[in-house]
């Protein structure tokens, strides 16, 4: 049997997950921050990468995976799906930069509140992985919230049905991709940063980009590297240490975190809204509780039966 984390490995994986989710629950603010300086969604994601590109080497470079860099560049089939998981998250970012920076930080919320469910689903779908009943409640309720959803804005909420499925589509090819999480990241980064280089050039030359615009907008851009590499490398190592009920309760907490943003900025929240997102919200409960209940009875099943390590004793003399 595995033996338990240390208390002080368990307290720092804890801290590291809370920290990757709180840092994702933030960003809104940045982006929205670059916005009010005059960046628009395309320069943002330029630097994005251009940036993130030089903490990601640094990752691999600190933890020594520069050979599995190297043993991913020689492989044909690995590079081809690093590209595809490339465009991918790409237009994640993308579409989540343009959402945050004009008014649909909501739909955002939604569609990150829907990813778990969606991963769930397509386990299923794609790797036979068996649903729980609790797991079936769980996406019949998310179902139900999307319909509510669409209702209420009068149309699909393509914005988040778009980062849910994009996001799942990504943590799939991910999923199958014999690369570890930071090289395959610095791969991607990689990948990105020479047309996200060539366009801030390009706009810097024609006098449009706004790097140098002050000292301000600066730091802001500069900024969008570490804030997507770290809560990647931060993700992770708490995934390596964190039991997975644990991480499922923290994975509502980045979404919860833009929700409140959205709604503390004004955006258009009515009743029936309200509604589609309580039907979510009770989603993301009863995958929480699945989860917490799968790791239970995975505890259960592990742990040792009675009397296994010690001499039976006689009725009369055991518990009741």
């Amino acid at each position: 049997m595995t033996p338990a984390p240390a208390a002080p490995d368990a307290r720092a994986a804890l801290i590291a997950g809370v920290g990757c989710y709180a840092i994702w629950g933030v960003i809104p603010l940045v982006f929205q921050q670059m916005d009010r300086l005059g960046a628009d969604a395309w320069e943002i994601m330029a630097h994005r990468t251009a940036w993130a590109v030089l903490w990601a080497l640094g990752l691999v470079l600190v933890l020594r995976q520069w050979g599995q860099v190297r043993a991913a560049l020689a492989n044909r089939r690995v590079m081809g799906w690093i590209v595809v998981s490339t465009l991918l998250i790409a237009a994640n970012w993308t579409t989540y930069v343009v959402a945050v920076n004009s008014g649909r930080t909501l739909d955002a919320s939604l569609g990150y509140y829907l990813n778990p469910l969606l991963n769930m689903a397509a386990g299923a779908w794609l790797f036979k992985e068996r649903l729980s009943r609790l797991g079936l409640m769980a996406i019949g309720l998310a179902g139900m919230g999307v319909v509510l959803q669409a209702v209420a804005l009068g149309h699909l909420p393509w914005i988040s049905l778009f980062l849910a499925f994009s996001f799942c589509a990504y943590g799939i090819i991910r999923k199958r991709v014999e690369v570890e999480a930071q090289p395959g990241l610095f791969l991607e980064c990689l990948l990105l940063a020479g047309p996200g280089l060539a366009w801030i050039l390009f706009i810097e030359s024609r006098g449009a980009g706004h790097f140098t615009a002050s000292p301000d907008m600066t730091f802001w851009l500069m900024a969008a590297g570490p804030i997507t590499v770290v809560p990647m490398a931060l993700f992770a190592w708490a995934a390596r240490r964190m039991p997975y009920s644990t991480m499922g309760f923290l994975q509502f907490l980045a979404p919860t975190m833009v929700f409140v943003i959205g709604v503390a900025q004004g955006e258009p929240f009515g009743w029936l809204r309200g509604i589609s997102f309580g039907f979510i919200w009770a989603g993301a409960a009863v995958f929480a509780w699945g989860a917490l209940k799968a790791r239970r009875a995975a505890r259960a099943v592990v742990a040792p039966e009675p009397g296994l390590l010690e001499e039976p004793r006689p009725p009369s003399q055991r518990q009741t």
